[in-house]
């Protein structure tokens, strides 16, 4: 931890701060605002991370809306501040933490409630979600990589596809879908990649998929057809609307959908084939095995735009724009 410590005008010792960017209600963009505010507290089982980047979200706008108000269980309180995914350097451990040392490079999948996010200096996390950033994997990657990553592999195992079997990756140029087509070719799945624009299907193609077209543009069902005649294994939807529920009839009555809980709207009328609603698994055995591939291949997460710590509002307002992959933010 840093051991500067601050003292008032009077001489003073108080406890040490931290640069933060914080909601006192849920609103608009503007109403995100820096703030110094005390380090979080380090419990035995905690790691305290010193954020170097930050991942920006689509669900951090929900969130930052209020739409999350008590949807885990908890009391919101306020100051509020946000973010889900984060890298940078071990500060601190509880005295129960036998894993990690001070100064080592780190990811986290954390939660904004009840003890804050990593739109901050400093995020403390229980030392069973934290792992350390493979040594091939740059700090601005890891950053924004876990929650995404870890929905991506938690569906893959839902699916339970073996080499050879077809998945379509729907939205496979955002965050969830350009990293599980990495993860499906990593596996020997071959993958039909829906993604968004021509700069969404090169990347799909980039990152290994079989073959990819633009759910905006092209004919989804035509595609699949020629790609699967007899229908598809298994679909992984990570956009939803109209499109995607149109897109699910290319699956195999006897195939498996996989949907990540938070991806709206759901399906109106149900398909076919099996769905199954689901949450990433965040856990050490979840994040051993990311880390695994990861040391075992060429996955990459794909960065879009990096924003400077002070410019979190221009982020949050580049989130309603086209992008691939995902949005970052360099807090330290």
């Amino acid at each position: 931890m840093d051991s500067r410590v601050e003292r008032t005008a009077s001489g003073a010792i108080v406890e040490p701060q931290m640069n933060a960017m914080v909601l006192d209600r849920f609103g608009g963009v503007d109403e995100l605002s820096p703030r110094r505010m005390p380090l979080p507290e380090v419990g035995d089982d905690d790691v305290l991370i010193r954020v170097e980047f930050a991942g920006v979200g689509s669900w951090d706008a929900v969130e930052r809306e209020g739409h999350y108000d008590g949807a885990f269980g908890v009391a919101s309180t306020f100051p509020y501040v946000l973010g889900w995914d984060a890298a940078g350097r071990v500060a601190a451990v509880g005295r129960d933490v036998t894993r990690f040392d001070v100064g080592d490079r780190v990811y986290a999948a954390s939660m904004p409630v009840p003890r804050g996010g990593f739109y901050a200096e400093y995020g403390v996390v229980e030392a069973e979600f934290v792992a350390r950033v493979p040594d091939r994997m740059p700090t601005e990657q890891a950053g924004p990589m876990a929650w995404d990553a870890l929905t991506a592999l938690s569906g893959l195992d839902l699916l339970g596809l073996r080499p050879g079997q077809t998945l379509m990756v729907f939205g496979a140029s955002g965050g969830i879908g350009h990293m599980a087509v990495q993860l499906a070719r990593h596996s020997g799945i071959r993958v039909l990649a829906v993604a968004s624009g021509d700069d969404g299907v090169a990347l799909a193609r980039r990152l290994g998929a079989d073959h990819a077209v633009d759910g905006r543009r092209d004919d989804v069902l035509a595609a699949a057809s020629a790609f699967a005649p007899d229908g598809l294994d298994a679909a992984l939807v990570t956009v939803g609307g109209e499109t995607a529920e149109r897109s699910l009839g290319a699956i195999k009555s006897s195939g498996r959908i996989a949907w990540p809980n938070g991806v709206l709207p759901v399906p109106v009328t149900p398909p076919s084939a099996t769905l199954s609603h689901y949450d990433g698994d965040r856990s050490r055995t979840a994040t051993d095995r990311l880390n695994a591939i990861i040391e075992a291949s060429s996955f990459e997460v794909h960065v879009a735009r990096t924003f400077p710590f002070e410019r979190v509002k221009d982020a949050h307002r580049a989130l309603n724009d086209h992008y691939v992959g995902k949005l970052a933010l360099k807090v330290g």
